[in-house]
């Protein structure tokens, strides 16, 4: 045998560390644990462990990072590749299913468009760097910046990454955390806040024998729709609860609904009021703060101003009085206005006077670890941070989580302002328009391939701590996790309290096991603790017993003003897919048709079809929507599932930047929206907008399931045909 030969024992030898160095299943050193086997494991293809089976998958739990709600999620990994991802039945968030956002999360995992090393503009082009530059940059100008003049912008954060953050941010002897979200109940939470003491109570769905809804996606948009899909499907079993929706726009929830209502954008807190003088003249006490408010909306003036009907009004009373307990919720349509904080303040008044507190609205109780909280400040954080930036007070932003550049509307000029902040440093999996607007980017691995820990805004019974464990490799060795950035950072500040640590796996796991004694349960020692949470992904903490301590305030709706420049009302929805626009990067979301109008990779606006006949707009019909700070053109898709005196377009499409899948696609109604604020928490008003519209001449079809293809292209087809006809052909 010649030395370049080799025989069948050194072949498959080979060949079986090839397949090791391939894919060292579902561990990034130092390792995680399986499902199975319950404690840390290093595999080897040449000597598995017994449960690993070839081409057989095994299973991680970890966490869903795709949205704010954090479930817990099973990963199936087999050959060291991530392949699906599932519900994990231990989370109470989800209970073992997974929305289809969650589904693709393995999509972007795998997503072609990631950045993969170090980015630093030169000579106004992003190059690739090495590590070793990139952390000297960085450490040379944050160590210039004086400390009120440095910031960060994120999304939500919480878990141990919250903590360190909030480390860095107070080594650098700032206190700038803007932490940004489109999506989310902010102006409910204040709202909760004052007249509950609680700015996120626990709804108990199924116990409710009516929800009355003003807006509220539950099942698809808001707060944490697969959590409440499976309390929904509670609610409706047994004695079969009844759902009525009432909204601008129909949506997933409202599909769903028994009754559905649509109502004029802005007035939905006057229709609370008219059915709490329904029942108020039924025998329902009224709280003295709230007599005057009450008492001046009777059904009848009430139908003026909302488009229901005194009837209608009068008769959901009626229901509610019937079902009780009953539960009563305000969405996205109620408070995206000027008056949103007091048109949800007169919708939580309901639940008051019908006494679901404390039946079907119950204290979460007080979380014993504040400092793992999630921290989100909506859009009033993009706002001050725009301000921030505009009158030149910073000049270090780090980005992660977030992506301003394309979330915020043009009367914020954001990509302008940036320009007035010296050094930008975008930490992040995608090039974003945020990214591509940095001075440095620094490129994350993927949440499939990192460690950290998470604590939902929402909490209902049992739930806690959600634990985020690799299911394999990192795909790119020059990636970084989030929490190793943050350490490195700290670091970098000559944070010695944190110097300890070698990485973030090694702080993480010495924080979860230094947890008081009453949450580890019956585990022998700290060791079998932390296999005992990373096998079963979620760590239970149960919350102080607490009561909920209703008081109303005063309340005043101010009348509406007509428009007559600006005649229809913007209603800018979200999709359970694309999201605020972080999921147009997915092909399979772009690819899932809208639960309602079953659109696909597009933008379009739904329009009522007699206004749609009055404007002289068919289907299809590309149509200029404009506001008073700028216009988009999309597609005209005509449904009976929007009130009249509206044009809804989803939120999500229309990017600059973020890869090939989502740039040029669409257009992003964001941008068009007008500086209206609400006036107590100063949330930017999404629904607050007023449009026209103008038909361009132009018709383009839409992409839409099941709709098929109206076109022949030149093809003489029939569908049917009488027989005289028939015979009169060439072919008779």
């Amino acid at each position: 045998m010649s030395g370049s030969e080799i025989n069948r024992r050194g072949f498959l030898k080979l060949m079986g560390w090839s397949a090791a160095g391939a894919g060292l299943a579902g561990c990034d050193l130092p390792s995680t644990v399986t499902l199975e086997q319950g404690k840390e494991t290093v595999m080897s293809y040449l000597s598995p462990e017994e449960y690993v089976i070839p081409g057989i998958g095994v299973w991680y739990a970890s966490t869903c990072m795709q949205c704010a709600a954090f479930c817990g999620i099973h990963g199936r990994v087999r050959e060291g590749h991530a392949l699906k991802l599932e519900g994990n039945p231990d989370s109470p968030l989800n209970r073992g299913k997974l929305c289809q956002m969650g589904q693709a999360g393995i999509q972007g995992h795998y997503n072609p468009d990631r950045i993969t090393q170090p980015l630093l503009r030169k000579d106004g082009k992003l190059t690739p760097i090495g590590w070793d530059e990139a952390w000297n940059l960085i450490g040379q100008k944050i160590s210039n910046a004086p400390g009120e003049r440095f910031a960060w912008v994120t999304g939500t954060v919480s878990g141990h990454q919250a903590v360190l953050l909030a480390a860095h941010i107070e080594a650098m002897g700032s206190k700038n955390h803007f932490a940004v979200e489109v999506i989310g109940p902010h102006v409910g939470r204040a709202v909760n806040q004052d007249m509950l003491g609680e700015a996120m109570p626990r709804l108990v769905l199924d116990k409710a024998k009516l929800i009355l809804s003003l807006g509220a996606d539950f099942l698809g948009t808001w707060v944490s729709p697969t959590h409440f899909a499976t309390e929904y499907a509670k609610f409706r079993s047994g004695s079969r609860g009844m759902l009525v929706q009432v909204e601008p726009k129909m949506t997933l929830t409202g599909g769903n609904a028994d009754l559905w209502v649509p109502i004029r954008p802005g007035t939905e807190g006057v229709l609370a009021l008219a059915i709490a003088n329904v029942l108020m003249k039924g025998g329902a006490k009224v709280p003295e703060a709230a007599m005057a408010a009450v008492s001046a909306y009777e059904p009848a003036k009430a139908a003026d101003v909302t488009g229901v009907s005194a009837e209608r009004i009068e008769k959901i009373a009626a229901l509610l009085k019937e079902h009780s307990p009953s539960l009563v919720l305000a969405g996205a349509p109620v408070e995206g206005h000027a008056h949103g904080y007091q048109a949800a303040a007169a919708v939580q008044l309901l639940n008051i006077m019908l006494g679901n507190v404390g039946q079907t609205i119950v204290s979460a109780g007080g979380f014993p670890f504040p400092q793992l909280a999630a921290k989100s400040g909506g859009t009033r954080d993009l706002i001050a941070f725009a301000d921030a930036a505009k009158n030149q007070k910073l000049d270090v932003a780090f980005f992660y989580g977030a992506n301003p550049v394309y979330s915020a509307p043009h009367f914020l000029a954001l990509p302008e302002v940036l320009q007035k902040i010296p050094f930008k440093v975008a930490f992040a999996q995608f090039p974003d328009e945020t990214a591509e607007a940095a001075d440095l980017v620094i490129p994350l691995a993927s949440y499939l391939e990192d460690w950290g820990t998470h604590v939902a805004a929402y909490q209902p019974e049992e739930a806690g701590i959600t634990v985020q464990q690799p299911l394999m490799e990192r795909m790119y060795k020059d990636t970084i996790g989030f929490g190793d950035a943050l350490l490195k950072l700290l670091k970098l500040g000559k944070s010695e309290q944190y110097a300890a640590w070698e990485d973030y796996y090694a702080y993480l796991r010495n924080a979860v096991a230094s947890l008081p004694a009453e949450y580890k349960g019956d585990a022998a020692s700290d060791n079998v603790f932390w296999n005992q949470t990373l096998q079963k992904g979620v760590l239970k903490v149960a919350a102080a017993a607490q009561e909920l301590k209703p008081q109303v305030t005063e309340i005043r709706l101010p009348d509406a003003q007509p428009n007559e420049g600006y005649p229809l009302y913007l209603a800018p929805s979200a999709q359970l897919g694309l999201w605020d626009g972080r999921h147009a990067n997915l092909p399979w979301l772009q690819e899932a048709p809208d639960q309602i109008s079953k659109v696909v990779w597009d933008s379009w606006a739904e329009i009522h079809p007699a206004t749609a006949a009055k404007l002289g707009v068919k289907e299809d019909d590309v149509i200029e929507i404009a506001s008073e700070q700028g216009s988009i053109k999309v597609k005209a898709y005509l449904c009976k599932g929007v009130h009249p005196d509206v044009v809804a377009v989803p939120m999500g499409q229309g990017h600059e930047a973020y890869g090939r899948y989502a740039k040029n696609r669409g257009a992003n109604v964001l941008k068009i929206l007008n500086p209206v604020t609400d006036a107590k928490t100063g949330e930017l008003a999404l629904y607050g907008t007023r449009v026209k519209l103008a038909n361009t001449g132009k018709n383009e079809p839409l992409v839409i399931e099941g709709r098929g293809n109206n076109s022949q292209r030149g093809r003489k087809l029939v569908a049917t045909i009488s027989a005289d006809q028939f015979r009169k052909t060439e072919g008779a």
